[in-house]
């Protein structure tokens, strides 16, 4: 490895037990500084984290990195009986800190300790500046929310000073405030950072982005609005070189069409020549030879232009990147202006939190916002039927849709158009199958098993499924619904959502995708559920 080089990837390759490819002879090389890992959902960029880190074997390559490697995966699943100074990893050297303190100087405390007389300071410092500094380290992982263990296993990577740092879609389940936190700690990280993720805010502290597609990286200098914008301009020639490779291929097609016409001239011209027996039969003879070897070359040469053609269009067409967009018509979910679509009643959710009363008034678009665990979910999951409140009342006066986190709606023995056609018993399979193709799955994807699909091909199914459901739900209420998505499976979530015309409440702490899906009013769930200013979000 050169001195510039902190993670060499050589000759790697890997294939889940299954024999799906994965990697075939990849290369990568990783330099110092913070690094963005993007590519679209089912590209590898979780699996080549996961190998980088050992905790997946390559069939064939190697893989080598300079120091220590600190790994948080994308699901962090720790012991809720563990206590925090345990998943920090510095319990024994607090033990022997404080035997020290007590008048112990037993020799094996020292060696514990080693030159980490700090640890306990620093470990408190260190969940301050994540925003954990009320989470004391005698308590235990069950007392402490999802998105705050995943900020107390950065934590432990941390105080762990790695060399390297693999983050594979850290921001998922954390709210902004966490998200701010996580922002502060990427942008101060002074060694070697990997980070994965659909975050463009956290993309955009990164200082270079790795495009991994087709089981290759290109490399893109600066960060993620940067790649963005060389990426268009890579784009627009790629489309003009489609363009000009289209015409030619044309122009070789009329070519070798005028030349077959020549070619049957002169060879009914010769034909003539014998009929009438102009010639002698030697000089005939040696006429149709030559012009049947004249012809060959003709034929071979306008046939080697046409394929050449054929195959430069082949190459500009596979430079131009397949950024199809969901676009459906969906007339019967509109709702009229100021008829009421949802009304709460001094609700009391089921965990606690406080809702009161509330009104939703025909297609507007409301953001649910708050703290990991305020109970936005809850929420949803009470107005949908799920759950019972704690007390009031939940009242939907239109058909509903409830898109859950964990994308449980379709059933995974089924394909994706048996699944839509589960919620539309009505429909023919033509009908579904045509509605389908508007959501990207054509032909044979449609007959995909349900099981087999990457994130963002479940996600776009389980969308379809209750978009296109009877009766055509007029209040669609989506659960952090970008989690896992990749850029273009989020484009391709808000251009299905530019079609529909009902109400919307989306749960989610993605401030870009709130913005871009044009809502009309926040919500903020905190203790009581109140209505804010935007100017106040984040």
């Amino acid at each position: 490895m050169s001195a510039t080089t902190s993670i060499a990837v050589t000759s790697l390759s890997f294939a889940w037990p299954d024999g799906t490819a994965v990697f075939e002879g990849l290369d990568v090389a990783v330099g110092p500084g913070r690094t963005g890992l993007v590519g679209v959902n089912g590209s590898g960029k979780s699996t080549l984290l996961k190998l980088i880190a050992g905790r997946l074997q390559p069939a064939d390559g190697t893989v080598r990195v300079a120091g220590d490697i600190g790994y948080l995966p994308q699901s962090v699943t720790l012991d809720t009986t563990l206590r925090v100074d345990e998943t920090l990893g510095i319990r024994a050297k607090r033990a022997a800190l404080h035997a020290i303190e007590a008048g112990d100087v037993a020799d094996e405390h020292f060696e514990t300790i080693g030159d980490d007389w700090d640890v306990e300071e620093r470990a408190l410092a260190t969940l301050g500046e994540l925003g954990l500094g009320r989470i004391e380290l005698d308590r235990t992982i069950g007392e402490i929310s999802g998105g705050e263990s995943v900020l107390l296993r950065l934590a432990a990577l941390l105080l762990q000073r790695p060399d390297v740092l693999l983050l594979d879609e850290p921001t998922n389940n954390l709210d902004l405030y966490a998200r701010r936190r996580l922002y502060t700690a990427v942008s101060s990280w002074p060694g070697v950072m990997v980070v994965v993720s659909h975050d463009r805010e956290l993309l955009d502290l990164v200082d270079q982005i790795a495009d991994l597609r087709s089981g290759e990286v290109t490399w893109y200098g600066g960060n993620f609005s940067a790649y963005e914008e060389s990426l268009a301009t890579e784009q627009e020639a790629a489309e003009r070189m489609v363009r000009v490779a289209e015409a030619d291929l044309k122009k070789q097609k009329r070519e070798l069409s005028d030349a077959h016409l020549k070619l049957a001239r002169r060879r009914k011209y010769g034909q003539k020549m014998a009929d009438q027996k102009r010639e002698p039969k030697i000089v005939m003879g040696a006429r149709k030879r030559s012009a049947q070897e004249s012809a060959g070359k003709h034929r071979i040469l306008h046939e080697e232009r046409l394929a050449g053609a054929k195959e430069r269009l082949d190459e500009a067409v596979d430079a131009v990147r397949d950024d199809d967009e969901i676009r459906v018509d969906l007339p019967y979910t509109a709702v009229p202006p100021g008829r009421t679509v949802l009304t709460l009643l001094d609700l009391e959710l089921a965990y606690g939190a406080s809702v009161g009363s509330f009104d939703l008034r025909g297609p507007e678009r409301v953001a649910l916002i708050g703290r990991n665990g305020a109970g936005k979910t809850t929420l949803l999951r009470t107005v949908s039927g799920e759950l019972a409140p704690a007390s009031g009342e939940a009242r939907a006066h239109v058909p509903l849709r409830f898109l859950p986190q964990r994308l449980d709606v379709l059933d995974d023995e089924l394909t994706v158009a048996e699944n839509v056609a589960r919620f539309s018993p009505g429909a023919t399979n033509n009908r579904v199958r045509a509605r389908l193709a508007r959501f990207l799955f054509r032909g044979a994807r449609a007959d995909q098993p349900a099981a087999t699909l990457s994130g963002g091909e479940r996600f776009r199914a389980a969308l379809a499924a209750l978009m296109l459901a009877e009766p055509a739900p007029q209040l669609l209420m989506l659960d952090e619904p970008t989690n896992n998505l990749d850029m273009a499976s989020a484009r391709q979530l808000v251009s299905a959502l530019e079609s529909y015309e009902g109400a919307l409440i989306v749960a989610s702490h993605d401030l870009p995708f709130l913005e871009s899906i044009g809502i009309t009013r926040w919500l903020l769930l905190d203790g009581e559920l109140r209505e804010i200013d935007p100017a106040e979000v984040g």
